[in-house]
């Protein structure tokens, strides 16, 4: 994944523009413990109610968590959902002012009842819909597409996000496509699941799972030949750049104008909750897109994204700091927990920028105690991660001499590595006896914002503390447990021996 890595190293802010139906989910979630004394039907003991941004407004979500700039065009109600969708939509990040208000139209609003029985995970027990789905009036679409004139100078991409709800029916779509054609924007789009895709006929890209692209083209998918007749008839009928065809756990079909198909597999996971799978698919891809990637690339990208938010239950942004931090860990999948400088840097930098506190702690580690097992705790309450810098074997040889340390290094590593409250260990020290074989550089470059040691010392003879104060960082000390250290058991095992 080197190649989704160097895209995100390199990733700008984008102008996306997302138009299309805008939705509230509400969910309320409650015990179902008990059935109902009047009908055979469970009863749900209401505990929390959350609101959250779906539809077409997940997608513009998704799309703020990636770190773009993103303009919602589409229709709420004149009612309390409308405001409150504004609110959270908003809350995200995004630009609101072209979200129309229909009086004559409520807010589409998605209420789905979450039961927990014994305790178990929750789940989903019904669903009810608040909504009108006909053609918005004539009036209202131009109203829209002005808007939309307006919100295109200076996009990157327009992303059409479309469940039938209206918004795009009577022509609508079609007219999107071409005001977006002549401003040479690239338009993609996540169609509803519809028996005739003409009113997609022109786009630059479409993303169907294989239930909507069966539909639309009458074959039936599932095999691989069968799932390439689909998109290869759909990206020949609708005059499209590329079409990728999601395929669930199997990954995606990209296929290219001009090229053969391409099977994009994603990586085993546990899916916990496949909603707003798709819009996850369409806000990477658009992402992805806005930045250069070229089509597998961005293919790639949503992949592994839409991966993480079907591990999660609801519809749950993943930002694109969390994507970057899954992608490192998948390169360094054979390394555990071990990193070298160059490899730590990066993925502090991004866990940071998540608004996680680095906390530092180092030391021999020679033959691991419970004086170490209680300073490394310790150290780890001190933050949100531990980062464990670890002395070499020649940085040990050189402090305590040639009879250390009793622990090689790889072995002392991998005692470590078993440790919860180790979230990195790093390796320092050359031997030589100067600087190197000090945490200095390392404080240095990482800028941990809590350094901690264990043992006796006073403040100012914890090395570095200059450092780490001269940028706002701070020094703890945890006490020792008494009558434990590396040398004293050392020392005891030799008088018996």
């Amino acid at each position: 994944m080197k190649n989704l890595i160097e895209l995100i190293d390199r990733w700008r802010m984008a102008r996306i523009v997302v138009v299309g139906d805008f939705m509230l989910d509400e969910h309320l979630y409650g015990n179902a413990e008990r059935l109902s004394p009047d009908a055979p039907v469970p009863v749900l003991a209401i505990e929390r109610h959350d609101q959250m941004p779906g539809g077409a407004s997940n997608v513009c979500v998704d799309l703020a968590a990636l770190r773009c700039e993103v303009v919602c065009i589409g229709l709420v109600g004149r009612d309390a959902a409308g405001e409150t969708l504004r609110h959270k939509l908003q809350e995200a990040g995004c630009q609101t002012q072209y979200l129309v208000q229909d009086a004559a139209r409520p807010t589409t609003v998605k209420r789905s009842y979450i039961g927990l029985a014994q305790h178990r995970h929750p789940q989903k027990m019904f669903r009810a819909d608040f909504e009108r789905n006909g053609p918005v009036d004539a009036r209202t679409a131009e109203v829209l597409l002005g808007h939309l004139r307006s919100a295109l100078d200076g996009a990157d991409v327009l992303c059409i996000e479309d469940y039938d709800k209206g918004v795009l029916a009577g022509g609508v779509s079609q007219r999107v496509i071409e005001i977006a054609r002549k401003a040479n924007i690239p338009l993609l789009v996540d169609p509803a699941a519809l028996q005739d895709y003409g009113r997609y006929r022109g786009a630059t890209a479409l993303t169907p799972n294989r239930t909507e692209a069966e539909k639309a083209t009458g074959i039936v998918t599932g095999q691989p030949d069968y799932d390439s007749a689909a998109a290869k008839r759909l990206l020949r009928d609708l005059e499209l750049q590329a079409i990728i065809l999601t395929l669930d756990k199997h990954g995606a079909l990209l296929l290219e104008r001009d090229s053969e198909p391409v099977h994009v597999p994603t990586e085993a996971r546990t899916v916990y909750d496949v909603t707003g799978a798709g819009d996850m698919v369409l806000a990477a891809l658009a992402a992805a897109r806005a930045n250069g990637a070229d089509w597998l690339t961005a293919v790639q990208l949503a992949n592994f994204a839409a991966g993480l938010e079907v591990e999660k239950f609801g519809v749950v942004p993943i930002p694109l700091d969390e994507i970057l931090l899954n992608l490192y860990q998948r390169g360094h999948h054979g390394l555990g927990k071990l990193r070298t400088l160059p490899h730590l840097l990066p993925e502090i930098e991004a866990h940071r920028r998540a608004g996680r506190k680095i906390a530092f702690t180092n030391g021999c580690f020679d033959i691991v105690h419970a004086g170490h097992i209680e300073t490394l705790r310790g150290a780890r309450a001190q933050a949100d991660l531990l980062v464990l810098a670890v002395n070499s074997d020649r940085s040990i040889r050189a402090l305590k001499g040639p009879a250390r340390p009793i622990v090689p290094q790889e072995q002392r590593l991998k005692v470590l590595s078993e440790l919860e409250c180790v979230d990195y260990l790093v390796v320092f020290g050359d031997g030589s006896g100067g600087e190197n074989d000090t945490p200095l550089p390392l404080l240095r470059t990482l800028k941990p914002d809590v350094l901690v040691k264990g043992g006796t010392y006073g403040h100012d003879e914890v090395v570095g503390w200059e450092i780490v104060e001269s940028y706002g960082g701070r020094v703890a000390t945890i006490p020792p447990v008494e009558g434990l250290s590396t040398s004293d058991i050392v020392e005891r095992i030799r008088s018996r021996v």
